[in-house]
């Protein structure tokens, strides 16, 4: 009896989307995000011209004051402030959550304190809390400001880089020890790459969360920096500053996502779906 043709046999398979697709559905949803922009800034204005600008200022208004931060010396020495407090709170956090994680992973005796008790009492503690102590013992300076921000992104450090620990292919963990019985190397060699991924979510997330937390912060307890202008333009009811300092760490955030991040996760998730 003769075989039937291989090709009748197999199983259709779906045909994948063809690149003109894919294009075009990223420029429609390219379209549809600056329609919505654009009408958001249109909405804005409209309302601005209702009510007293001390109220809502206008877009012209606030993009003209965004525009001094970068051009007035003492503004954008504001910004670089805030830059950072930032850059060192995500350094030591990094470092400290990494520690955990790496502890409660590779010391077993400190497994349940470090995942049961000290991870959720970090991650519950109110970020108002961390500054409001920190206002006690260290007054109001940078240090204030780098200290209540790094307690609040400790535990997000910590959270991803143990769930990349619990996630490390034992399978290869075993098959470093066939090349060398040396526990930092296979530490270097493997379980450092293996993380790279959890490292980098931890970073991208803590980027996000630290200008959320660091206008608060320098709100409260800094003597410098945006949310420091922000404290000062709330008692002078100078609204164009206010808008412009959103904005402005708005947009500041959105380029950082654009250039800086989704480029490196694009290669993460091409690296890692190989392997």
């Amino acid at each position: 009896m003769a075989k039937a043709p291989a090709g009748r046999l197999s199983a259709p398979q779906n045909p994948s989307p063809s690149p003109r697709l894919n294009v075009a559905r990223h420029l429609s949803g390219t379209r549809i995000a600056h329609i919505f922009t654009l009408f958001a800034l249109l909405a804005w204005w409209a309302y601005s011209q209702i009510i007293p600008a001390y109220q809502m200022p206008g877009p012209g208004a606030v993009f003209a004051r965004m525009l001094d931060f970068v051009t007035t010396p003492f503004l954008l020495s504001q910004l670089w402030v805030s830059i950072y407090h930032i850059s060192v709170a995500i350094g030591v956090a990094f470092l400290v959550g990494s520690a955990l994680a790496f502890t409660a992973r590779f010391v077993p005796v400190t497994r349940m304190l470090i995942d049961t008790v000290l991870t959720p009492f970090l991650n519950a503690f109110a970020g108002i809390g961390w500054l409001f102590l920190a206002l006690l013992w260290f007054g109001l300076n940078h240090t204030t400001v780098i200290f209540a921000v790094t307690m609040i992104l400790i535990p997000l450090t910590a959270i991803n880089v143990r769930a990349g620990l619990q996630e490390l292919d034992e399978d290869m963990m075993e098959m470093g020890l066939s090349f060398t019985r040396s526990g930092w190397r296979r530490f270097g060699w493997i379980v450092v790459p293996l993380l790279v991924p959890y490292f980098f979510a931890a970073l991208r997330i803590s980027f996000g969360v630290s200008w959320k937390v660091v206008l608060t912060a320098e709100l409260f307890g800094g003597n410098a920096g945006l949310g420091y202008l922000l404290n000062v333009a709330r008692q002078e009811f100078d609204t164009e500053t206010i808008f412009a300092i959103i904005a402005f760490i708005l947009v500041f955030v959105v380029i950082c996502e654009q250039l800086l991040f989704r480029p490196v996760q694009r290669r993460l998730d091409r690296r890692f779906a190989r392997a």
